[in-house]
C-alpha cells in the first residue's frame, strides 16, 4: 500500500513539474473509457448483433407450423415435463443448503429454500443481477444475515450451478457426444479441447478444496473462501442432479425423438452462448441453438414449440409463485 502511494505522488510530481507526460496519457485514456469502456461498447455491439441476427432467423420461421406443434403436444406430455420443471426448481432451492451447512446461519432450512426458488425464478425470467444477486441477498437481509455470510452464500451457490456444467459439459463435449453443425466454426476438435479444459477446472477446484493449507484467499481487495472436499462434492452432487433434470424436462417435451445425451449436449451448449450474449433469459438464443442443432432431424416447427412449452412451464409459471411469494415475504417484514 505505501509503496502504491509513493508511485501515485511520483507520477503527480512528474505532471506538476512538466517533465513528463504520464498523467495527461492517462487523463486521456480514462476520457475514452480505458478497456472497461471498450468492453462495454463491444458487449453492446455483440448483443446489438446478436437482436438484429435472431429478429432475420425468426422472420424465416413457419410460425403456423410452430402453432400446428404446440396445439398437437400430448396432455401426458406437458403433464411430465411439468413435474419435472418442478423437480428442477426443488433441486435448485438446495443449492443455498449447501451453504448454509458451510456457514452455519440460522436461517431455517425450508426459509432458505423458499428464497433460492424466488431468486432462481426471477433470475431466470430478469437476469442474475436482478434475481441470482440483488433479490437474494435482500432477502437474506431480511432474515437477518449479515455481510460476509450472504455473498459467501451467494459465491457457494453461483459456483456449484458452474461446477455441475463443467462436469456434464465436459464429459459429453471431451467424449464427442455432440457433432456441430457443418457452417459452425468451431470443429469436433475444438469441442473436445474445451470439454478438457472444463475438466481440468473441476479438478483444480476439487484439489484445491483438499489439500489448500488456507481456507481465505485475498486478492486485489477481493476475499476468496474455499470450502472443504465434502462441501465440494456435494456442490457437483446437487448441480449435476440439476441440470440432468433440465435436460430430461426437454427430452420429454420433444416427446423423446432424439436420444437424451444429444438433447442435454444442446442444452449446455445453449446455456453458456446464453451467458455470454447477456440476453435476458437468453431469449432467442435457446432457440436458435436448438434449432441449429436439432432442426434439420427434427424440424423446426417441433423444436420451437417444445422450448415455447418449456419457457411456459420452467419460466413463467415459477415466475407468477416466485412473485407471488416475494410480496408475501416483503409484507410480513414490513409488519
Amino acid at each position: 500500500m505505501a509503496r502504491h502511494e509513493a508511485v501515485e505522488q511520483g507520477n503527480r510530481g512528474v505532471s506538476r513539474n512538466g517533465r513528463g507526460h504520464a498523467a495527461p496519457a492517462r487523463r486521456r485514456w480514462r476520457g475514452l473509457g480505458g478497456w472497461r469502456g471498450w468492453g462495454r461498447w463491444l458487449s453492446a455491439a455483440f448483443a446489438i448483433a446478436v437482436v438484429a441476427l435472431l429478429a432475420w432467423a425468426a422472420r424465416q420461421i413457419d410460425w403456423h407450423e410452430v402453432g400446428d406443434a404446440l396445439r398437437q403436444l400430448p396432455v401426458g406430455v406437458l403433464a411430465a415435463g411439468g413435474a419435472l420443471c418442478a423437480l428442477s426448481h426443488l433441486i435448485y432451492s438446495g443449492y443455498d443448503l449447501i451453504g448454509k451447512r458451510w456457514t452455519r446461519h440460522p436461517v431455517p432450512a425450508r426459509r432458505v429454500m423458499l428464497i433460492t426458488f424466488i431468486s432462481y425464478a426471477f433470475n431466470l425470467n430478469l437476469g442474475s443481477l436482478v434475481g441470482g444477486v440483488a433479490m437474494r441477498l435482500r432477502l437474506y437481509a431480511r432474515e437477518g444475515l449479515r455481510h460476509p455470510v450472504p455473498a459467501k452464500v451467494l459465491a457457494l451457490s453461483m459456483a456449484s450451478n458452474w461446477l455441475g456444467y463443467g462436469l456434464l459439459a465436459g464429459g459429453l463435449f471431451l467424449f464427442g457426444w455432440l457433432a456441430p453443425p457443418a457452417d459452425w466454426r468451431i470443429g469436433a476438435a475444438a469441442l473436445r479441447g474445451l470439454g478438457a479444459l472444463m475438466w481440468a477446472v473441476v479438478l483444480g477446484y476439487l484439489a484445491l478444496c483438499a489439500f489448500s493449507p488456507r481456507r481465505e484467499f485475498r486478492l486485489r481487495g477481493h476475499h476468496f473462501f474455499v470450502p472443504s472436499l465434502r462441501i465440494a462434492l456435494m456442490q457437483l452432487l446437487i448441480a449435476s442432479a440439476n441440470w440432468l433434470t433440465i435436460g430430461a424436462v426437454l427430452w420429454v417435451l420433444l416427446q423423446q425423438d432424439v436420444d437424451y445425451g444429444h438433447t442435454l449436449a444442446v442444452l449446455l451448449v445453449a446455456a453458456v452462448a446464453g451467458v455470454i450474449t447477456h440476453v435476458p433469459a437468453g431469449l432467442g438464443v435457446l432457440e436458435g441453438v436448438f434449432v441449429a442443432f436439432l432442426g434439420p432431424t427434427l424440424g423446426d416447427g417441433q423444436v420451437l414449440a417444445a422450448l415455447i412449452a418449456y419457457r411456459a412451464l420452467y419460466y413463467l409459471a415459477p415466475l407468477a409463485v416466485a412473485a407471488i411469494a416475494y410480496f408475501v415475504l416483503e409484507a410480513k417484514a414490513r409488519r
